[in-house]
């Protein structure tokens, strides 16, 4: 018997149909500065206090962290009046997205999200055995009603990430009250803001009032964005009891590392900071989006900290050619085909320094692919 036929262990179905999820690039070439606008990261980095809280983990390496988080939980209680026993921790609100996914779907049950999703909710479904169902955007934006059309009674979960990413583009509360209200009791709904800091609006809500009255409704949080705690993986949701308690059953027990407990806590506390951040994504989103539309580039309006840019498809104007042009120059953006958005690259919002070099650098790569 040949090795290619030889028996070994078979993946269940719908596992080898996923897609690895690919991270934005994080290189440039060799002598260019680099600007890395791919991950949409802070550009003010962490909370000074976050780092001081992590650094005094280092001398108690050798002791398992508090398995529930406590302390971090307790600390984001605190500042949304939240009961904490109804808050879940985990490494990255990647981790809860999928702890959800497992507790709630299996074989024969379907996924909803919309077309320019997170990919990571494709991802989750199939690897807990289900069916992704994806409902088609208007301009770039959920459309309720196509969700709601989507639902059958196989429909076991309904993601929505308000903002999404790659997008930037929100539903107003409203339209999420619509949403909740016209599935059934026993379908969840999933509430992704990992970019709720972000939003200037006044008829944006992130959800925590749908879930404090409903039993259905469950909202995830990062510390990866506005907090700039990428690297530690903290993610948190609030729930349902219920809920909670199934996610906390299929949880690891430690899947919070102490670094991470005590440097989300610290950073959750320290709101001059945030407000900091804030205010620069608040000066420069809308720089970057009118300098870049004054290039007679299409961007799509963004609530996050980051854009969309749309780019031709005619061959030396494309995106591709875009990101190829600005690789070369030390300005590292997303590609993002895997979105079926091949002909866009997603900016994030960085330090003036970078958001400056990158409209110059695609102020040159316009003139130059104009002059053929």
């Amino acid at each position: 018997m040949s090795a290619a036929a030889a028996p070994r262990p078979v993946p269940r179905p719908g596992v080898l149909e996923i897609e690895a999820y690919v991270p934005g690039k994080s290189a440039a070439p060799a002598g260019v500065k680099l600007h890395k606008l791919s991950s949409n990261e802070t550009p003010m980095g962490p909370s000074p206090a976050a780092i001081a809280a992590m650094q005094e983990t280092a001398s108690h390496l050798e002791l398992y962290p508090d398995g529930s988080a406590t302390k971090l939980r307790q600390a984001i209680a605190q500042k949304y009046g939240l009961d904490p026993e109804r808050i879940v921790c985990g490494a990255g609100s990647d981790e809860l997205l999928s702890l959800l996914t497992y507790a709630y779907m299996g074989p024969g049950d379907e996924g909803l999200y919309s077309q320019y999703g997170f990919l990571v909710y494709r991802i989750a479904i199939l690897a807990a055995g289900g069916t992704p169902v994806v409902a088609p955007e208007r301009d770039h934006t959920t459309d309720v009603d196509a969700l709601l059309a989507a639902v059958t009674d196989r429909t076991r979960i309904v993601y929505l990430a308000n903002p999404n990413n790659p997008t930037g583009t929100y539903l107003p509360f409203d339209e999420v009250r619509r949403l909740h209200a016209g599935l059934p009791k026993t379908t969840l709904l999933v509430l992704d803001a990992a970019y709720a800091e972000y939003v200037r609006r006044n008829d944006y809500a992130a959800g925590l009032e749908l879930v404090a009255e409903s039993e259905n409704v469950v909202m995830t949080r990062t510390f990866s964005k506005v907090y700039g705690l990428a690297a530690l993986r903290i993610g948190w949701m609030v729930a349902p009891a219920a809920i909670a308690d199934a996610v906390n059953r299929i949880r690891g027990p430690f899947n919070l590392g102490a670094a991470a407990i005590t440097a989300g806590a610290a950073a959750m506390a320290d709101d001059a900071h945030i407000v900091k951040a804030v205010a620069h994504n608040d000066e420069w989103l809308p720089k970057v989006t009118k300098a870049l539309e004054g290039l007679g580039l299409t961007v799509t309006p963004s609530v996050g900290n980051f854009v969309l840019i749309h780019f031709p498809e005619a061959a030396g104007h494309t995106a591709a050619d875009a990101d190829a042009y600005l690789t070369a120059r030390g300005m590292i953006l997303r590609r993002v085909g895997a979105y079926g958005l091949p002909n866009a690259l997603r900016m994030t919002i960085g330090t003036a320094e970078a958001n400056e070099a990158v409209v110059a650098a695609l102020t040159e790569f316009v003139t130059s692919a104009a002059r053929g």
